[in-house]
């Protein structure tokens, strides 16, 4: 490979990103463009293409270091919160059925804002259980575990508490990966990383090309939480353990941002570049994976390979993505010629 083309190829790292969502994949290129491609239950895959610019963007302030990982995390809830609702929509469209009567009773008091009332009380609810799950349930059993144990143990009860916080996020992880649903959704996950990695080695976006690539990928948000976790050990071993849990609870609250904000820059320098020392650091993110990926079908390949082309519109300016609108046309199209060869037939 010539320094040309190599240096063409190293351009392409960390210029996409992604998510799994409800069967699909949502992928969003540097300029902003974001493509959620999702397969209905009749087989088609339906792409809804939407521009999204960061406020990092527009104010250079927000885009100084740990700064920049702090306004991302939210960036990404809100647009997370977005595509779960597009995808959930797009999919619902594809399926027939009588709804019950407490959604029906939802439907006549927030109409067309149903979706968005329900995606607003689970995501309240998430970040409620996660507060209580990965933050204040490690406190207890850490205090537990000292009062248990007759000493004071400083400290170290920081990193018990850092180790039970990791021990109840695989714990998690691993039981909702049991489900149905949330495995596929990992496949797709899976699809997303290794169009990724195909698209940044250069070859043709193929099902067959895409599938031989890794699904673990070093730029993943399963790799930046687990980052996230270990900082959020060593921080927090600078936080006191007064009497009252709840009080270390709050003062944690504030600290939480510098420790996305260093996640988040780690995880920047892991997507660019690949050297031993890189390699160590991710390897505890990168072994998460093997539970938030799942290795994916052929279909699903496809799905992730339209929704990246869809979002690098610049690399592939031939691609016509499946919108509503193109294939709605298509489908006139199509209609039109069915008449005009019934016509010719008709007239011989």
């Amino acid at each position: 490979m010539s320094k040309k083309e190599n240096k063409n190829l190293n351009c392409r790292l960390g210029t996409v990103g992604g998510e799994a969502v409800l069967e699909g994949v949502m992928m969003k290129g540097k300029d902003g463009t974001m493509g959620v491609a999702v397969r209905r239950e009749d087989g088609t895959v339906v792409v809804t293409k939407e521009k999204h610019t960061s406020v990092r963007k527009k104010h250079k302030i927000l885009n100084l270091p740990i700064i920049r990982g702090v306004v991302g995390m939210v960036e990404s809830f809100l647009l997370s919160f977005k595509v779960l609702n597009i995808s959930a929509e797009v999919y619902g469209e594809g399926i027939d059925e009588e709804p019950s009567r407490f959604e029906k009773w939802l439907e006549k008091k927030f109409g067309k804002s149903l979706m968005d009332f329900v995606m607003v009380i689970a995501s309240v609810l998430g970040v409620a259980l996660a507060l209580g799950l990965f933050m204040y349930l490690p406190m207890i059993i850490a205090k537990w575990i000292e009062n248990l144990a007759g000493a004071e143990i400083c400290n170290w009860k920081t990193v018990v508490e850092g180790f039970l916080k990791i021990g109840i996020f695989i714990a998690y992880l691993s039981l909702v990966s049991l489900m149905k649903d949330i495995r596929r959704t990992f496949e797709y996950h899976g699809a997303e990383h290794k169009s990724i990695f195909c698209y940044e080695a250069g070859e043709e976006l193929t099902p067959e090309n895409v599938k031989k690539y890794s699904r673990f990928h070093p730029r993943c948000g399963t790799s930046f939480m687990f980052v996230m976790l270990i900082i959020s050990i060593l921080i927090f071993m600078f936080v006191p353990w007064p009497d009252k849990l709840w009080i270390r609870f709050f003062i944690k609250l504030p600290l939480m941002p510098v420790a996305v904000g260093l996640g988040f820059e780690f995880i920047m320098l892991a997507g660019k570049y690949d050297n031993w020392f890189i390699r160590m650091l991710s390897a505890p993110g990168l072994f998460m994976q093997r539970i938030t990926t799942r290795e994916p079908d052929e279909k699903q390949l496809e799905v992730a390979i339209i929704a990246l082309k869809t979002a690098l519109p610049e690399d592939f300016p031939d691609f016509v993505p499946p919108t509503e609108e193109n294939l709605k046309k298509t489908a006139e199209e199509e209609a039109k010629a069915e008449e005009s060869e019934a016509t010719e037939e008709n007239n011989d």
